[in-house]
């Protein structure tokens, strides 16, 4: 018989129950570092990727749900964007819409003394195109002026507003206006590129 297993047979049976649980908490703990520990690792990953994937799922399915809310909200923008563009004529258009405030103005009983438009204004996407008025005429004939290029489908803005010359003729009151009249219009791609260009030299 080996020496070694014949004093481990002499020993007293407290050394030897001792020594039988030492053996089996070594070969416990071997079992959970070479077998069990990996596998939990394997798990605890395949766990967190399955947490991932029920999240994209959930994530899909909720965007599935609100599509027709969304394309409904993208038609809604685009239809308010077409609505904008037509509010901003575009550069052939300026003098047609030019045309239309002088008509609007004579139509209300309005003297063009001054109709004299000036440089434009580049912005991001769109230019301010400035035009300076003076006119004469009566209060009335005025504030019908400006009411009718207030509802003109484009945009035009009258600011820097100027009474002078105030005088009674005839029971009405007439005076002499100078305003500044501010339309807008979209700016063409080549136009955008070329006032990027000429920033960036300076």
């Amino acid at each position: 018989m080996d020496p070694n297993v014949e004093k481990i047979l002499k020993l007293p049976t407290k050394q030897k129950i001792l020594l039988l649980v030492l053996l089996s908490v070594i070969e416990a703990a071997a079992l959970v570092w070479f077998l069990y520990l990996p596998k939990y690792n394997e798990l605890s990953g395949l766990k967190t990727e399955l947490a991932r994937l029920e999240g994209e799922i959930d994530e899909k399915t909720r965007i599935t749900k609100n599509l027709p809310k969304l394309q409904a909200e993208y038609e809604k923008l685009n239809q308010e964007l077409a609505q904008a563009l037509t509010e901003l004529p575009n550069s052939q258009e300026i003098p047609s819409l030019l045309t239309s405030i002088t008509t609007l103005g004579k139509n209300a009983g309005l003297d063009f003394l001054t109709f004299r438009p000036k440089g434009e204004v580049p912005k991001e996407f769109y230019a301010d195109v400035p035009v300076d008025i003076i006119v004469s005429g009566s209060y009335f004939s005025v504030a019908n002026f400006f009411a009718a290029v207030a509802n003109l489908p484009r945009i035009v803005n009258i600011t820097n507003v100027a009474f002078s010359d105030i005088k009674n003729v005839n029971n009405r009151m007439m005076t002499k206006v100078t305003c500044l009249a501010t339309t807008f219009r979209f700016l063409d791609k080549k136009e955008i590129k070329d006032d990027k260009k000429t920033a960036s030299k300076k």
